[in-house]
């Protein structure tokens, strides 16, 4: 069953710059999972493909409510913030949302909610921080929060909708051989989606149906990811291009072309509605390619 969970952090100290997304959120998760069951956190250590958990980088709370995105209602958020250029102070709320794509990992972490102690003290980098609650149902100031199980996401997808709507709200890219394309061609982005499903859910689905898939609008444009460390460090000069990331933010919206199976529709709207939890392309586990479906 996928899980979108919510966790609502507040800082004692100050967290600089460059420690609120990519290796450093990916090691706090890792000692969540570590400090409920050692094993687990070193398998998805060590396990490079096929992950079974996406991060978003750390945000601050806003202070205007988010609506819940509901079916038959029409909704719009703007990107996440992947680059703080600004320490975050000591006692501002932050959001960290974690998906999980495997109820045995689910299983392992529950204790660490159930059991959660305020008052214990989490690290990332430098700075402390302390999990003050955890969300797992939709909630009216954080539509972030959510779940249902494979079967549901089936059942629930439509069998007649061709439009198909998604953000991009952290860089997206994809891997092309040795490089990386921003590019998010139906190929790609459903092609990625497709893959985590078919590897999860247990219910796969045919790569045929990716055929079907055009791109009929877009509002996207390329960002960069950067660790703002290195900006501090080379002020004047260039960054180190490996401590980048390019890819897409935006809109696109897809349609399904042809004749085509009342089925297939329903499998395509169902990859839709799972790139709430998989996300797409590279580096989901570091906080890029966090992606949603616009209804």
């Amino acid at each position: 069953m996928p899980h979108s969970l919510v966790l609502n952090l507040l800082p004692e100290s100050p967290i600089p710059p460059g420690f609120t997304a990519g290796k450093h959120l990916h090691a706090l998760f890792l000692s969540l999972v570590s400090s409920v069951d050692a094993d687990t956190g070193d398998r998805l250590h060590t396990n490079e493909a096929n992950k079974a958990f996406t991060l978003s980088p750390l945000q601050r709370e806003r202070r205007t409510a988010r609506p819940v995105l509901t079916k038959g209602a029409k909704h719009d958020s703007a990107p996440l913030t992947w680059n703080h250029l600004n320490p975050i102070a000591p006692g501002t709320p932050c959001w960290w949302r974690i998906s999980l794509l495997d109820d045995r990992l689910f299983g392992h972490l529950s204790q660490l909610w159930l059991n959660l102690n305020p008052e214990q003290p989490w690290h990332l980098g430098p700075a402390n921080l302390h999990i003050t609650s955890v969300l797992g149902t939709p909630q009216s100031t954080q539509p972030w929060a959510n779940f249902c199980n494979y079967a549901q996401l089936y059942e629930q997808a439509s069998s007649e909708d061709r439009k198909l709507t998604l953000q991009f709200c952290t860089p997206t890219a994809f891997r092309q051989g040795k490089y990386d394309s921003s590019l998010p061609t139906p190929e790609r982005v459903f092609g990625s989606l497709l893959r985590r499903w078919n590897h999860f859910s247990g219910m796969t689905f045919p790569e045929d149906i990716l055929a079907v898939v055009q791109d009929s609008h877009l509002n996207i444009h390329t960002e960069v990811a950067v660790d703002p460390r290195e900006q501090f460090r080379h002020t004047g000069a260039r960054t180190d291009p490996r401590n980048n990331f390019t890819g897409s933010v935006g809109k696109m919206t897809f349609k399904i072309l042809g004749k085509v199976e009342p089925v297939t529709i329903q499998q395509l709207n169902t990859l839709a509605d799972f790139s709430l939890y998989a996300g797409v392309g590279r580096k989901t586990p570091m906080g890029m390619g966090i992606v949603r479906r616009l209804i």
